[in-house]
């Protein structure tokens, strides 16, 4: 058995199937890779740069403020402690790596089921060829238009076309990216998934 797409060309007009093997989707697990995938997407492409001064670093004189007896006040070393006013920052972030490693199982099922879902809601457009005739944002946006996209749309191509490039680059819906780089979270936060044959071609080796 196997699930059948429909391959369009930029008229949207059908010009064939496309064939995807019962191996290359999974409805049944993989619920927990996708959770995991997504958060170490989103932690890796964390800045990480938030950052505080301790008492060490703020700026201040290290002398005691005033003598430790007779004044009837509360003992003081440094005006920079943290319970002083522009004192340090008790436990404040620092810059830091917030990535972590994910298994390549993990990672393979992940892209297997968020893929098996965008084909089972129909999400997936397979074009025959990509190919415009000039650079011009104008263009690339009547071709989404003939397509009947007007949402969040990731388009996977196998190699980078200059016309395609320059062409998407500033339509903000638009997220133009090759095969073998795509992953779970842009799967996921596409309304549509625009692939050539070639790049789908090339995206389903990762998934057998």
């Amino acid at each position: 058995m196997s699930t059948k797409i429909d391959i369009v060309n930029v008229k949207g007009e059908k010009v064939g199937d496309y064939e995807l093997a019962d191996n290359l989707l999974e409805l049944e697990k993989g619920t927990q890779a996708v959770h995991d995938s997504v958060v170490a997407y989103l932690a890796e492409i964390r800045a990480g740069t938030a950052s505080t001064k301790n008492r060490a670093e703020v700026s201040g004189s290290g002398r005691k403020p005033f003598r430790q007896k007779g004044l009837g006040r509360a003992r003081a070393g440094s005006i920079r402690s943290p319970v002083w006013r522009h004192g340090g920052r008790i436990f404040g972030p620092k810059p830091r790596d917030y990535s972590f490693k994910l298994n390549a199982k993990v990672k393979k099922l992940a892209l297997k089921r968020s893929f098996s879902e965008r084909v089972k809601d129909s999400s997936i457009i397979i074009l025959d060829n990509l190919a415009l005739a000039d650079h011009k944002t104008k263009t690339m946006a009547g071709l989404l238009k003939g397509l009947k996209i007007n949402k969040k749309v990731l388009v996977s191509v196998k190699d980078y076309d200059e016309n395609v490039l320059m062409a998407s680059g500033n339509l903000p819906k638009v997220l133009l990216l090759k095969a073998a780089s795509v992953n779970t979270y842009q799967v996921l936060d596409a309304d549509k998934l625009l692939f050539t044959k070639d790049a789908l071609d090339e995206f389903v080796k990762r998934l057998a």
